[in-house]
């Protein structure tokens, strides 16, 4: 096997290690929207959870020191939105989002939307002052995109009524709240570039909430304002409001009424140029920093990636995942081991000598029985045949003769005399009789 093919052969750990590192350079900071499940808070403080939709599920892990900002505890079922890094988890091979952030949905997600579309435009250059068209400085025909009801328009005109009443103007209605005025600003803009009736236009509305205001930070009408030929005021809302037209526009002003300023000639001119210039400053600073912000949180990123904390929060994770497998292990072994103990009761039991000395005494009794009756039995066999050798005894017996009449003489040595020729004179001799016996002497 050449050296180039054995190069080739990866081990799992290297395999998994090269996947993690492949996952977290590429795919980098995530955003996402999800229902918390499986969720679980060890003692080490750390989160698991997955998140899903109705199709797909992903795991996740948020760490001590990231959950600790977290305002709210999570539960199963709650909707919620991420800030991730998407990873592996090299032991056992899971590809695992570690979130950074969380909030719940609704609110926070517009925001961060917003902070997503500013960063994207920032780094493609959209902010750029560089971009940036001057605004002419005596505007022939002003432009004003708004709701033809809204206030801002009225406010506008006011303005323009009382410094230079002279101002033609001319005003492209659009809606400026909901999902239809995304692309009704947008063909706005580009029926005014069309039709080049204007040298300036004022985009903009009255004040409202971050949803109110969405349509101006929708990325369709930023880049139809970033490709309009003809210079864009950005005037949406109030002072504090800002949206991402603010940063694409070529000037922001803080309120319609500004703008209004902005593009009429009075004896403030100057002042109004400088205003001018330091709005388009601001708007430099502002797209700097967000492009720097970029960078910042970019080799920020590149920087967690070799931070120490990375690898021990790696390792807190191996940690709690043995912890858990080490429960299992003890309440499998617990489990087991009370089924041992279970069955050797139950066989201790079966061999416990109170119940060995029952069975042995139980036996005992049934042995007794059986010899008591097999004594029994004999004792009546014995008697039985006592009864049949008496009487053979009996049919043989020499009293049986006696009765019959016969009487039986024996010497004084107790020996029958069977013959008399055996006898001599003067011999003592005993007959006995049935009924008793006499002595007598052979004369």
């Amino acid at each position: 096997m050449s050296l180039q093919t054995n190069q080739n052969i990866f081990t799992v750990s290297r395999l998994n290690a090269e996947v993690r590192l492949l996952l977290e350079s590429e795919m980098g900071i995530v955003w996402l929207v999800g229902e918390v499940s499986n969720f679980s808070a060890p003692v080490s403080g750390h989160w698991y959870l997955s998140l899903k939709d109705s199709r797909a599920q992903v795991k996740c892990a948020m760490f001590r020191g990231n959950n600790r900002r977290v305002t709210f505890k999570p539960e199963n079922g709650n909707q919620v939105l991420v800030k991730a890094r998407l990873s592996l988890y090299e032991p056992r091979g899971d590809y695992q989002l570690i979130i950074e952030s969380m909030q719940p949905e609704g609110d926070g997600k517009l925001q961060q939307e917003f902070d997503k579309l500013k960063m994207q435009l920032a780094a493609e250059g959209l902010f750029a002052q560089s971009l940036k068209k001057t605004l002419p400085e005596n505007p022939k025909c002003v432009g004003i995109i708004t709701s033809k009801t809204g206030a801002a328009l009225y406010d506008i005109l006011d303005v323009l009524k009382r410094r230079d009443p002279n101002l033609p103007v001319i005003v492209y209605p659009t809606t400026v709240q909901g999902d239809a005025a995304t692309f009704e600003i947008a063909q706005a803009i580009g029926r005014a570039n069309s039709r080049n009736e204007c040298d300036v236009l004022i985009v903009g509305r009255g004040g409202g909430s971050l949803e109110d205001l969405w349509c101006f930070n929708h990325e369709v009408v930023a880049r139809t304002i970033a490709a309009s030929n003809i210079p864009i005021i950005s005037a949406v809302g109030h002072e504090v409001d800002v949206t991402i037209a603010d940063f694409v526009a070529d000037v922001r002003a803080p309120t319609p009424s500004a703008a209004a300023e902005l593009v009429s000639r009075d004896q403030s001119h100057k002042e109004q140029a400088l205003l001018s210039r330091v709005n388009r400053l601001q708007s430099a600073i502002k797209a700097s920093l967000s492009q720097q912000l970029y960078l910042l949180q970019q080799t920020n990123h590149r920087l967690e990636k070799q931070h120490p904390n990375y690898r021990l929060e790696q390792q807190s994770q191996r940690l709690d995942d043995l912890e858990s497998r080490l429960l299992r292990a003890i309440e499998k072994q617990t489990r087991s081991g009370q089924s041992k103990i279970q069955g050797l009761s139950h066989q201790l039991h079966l061999n416990s000598p109170d119940r060995k000395l029952n069975q042995q005494k139980h036996s005992l009794i049934q042995a007794e029985q059986k010899l008591i009756d097999a004594i029994n039995r004999n004792m009546m066999i014995s008697k039985h045949n006592l009864a049949l050798h008496a009487e053979k005894l009996d049919a043989v017996s020499p009293l049986a003769t006696l009765k019959r009449g016969y009487s039986i003489s024996k010497d004084q040595s107790g020996k029958v005399i069977s013959h008399a020729s055996k006898l001599t004179k003067g011999d003592q001799m005993i007959t006995q009789f049935v009924d008793g016996e006499i002595s007598s002497t052979v004369n």
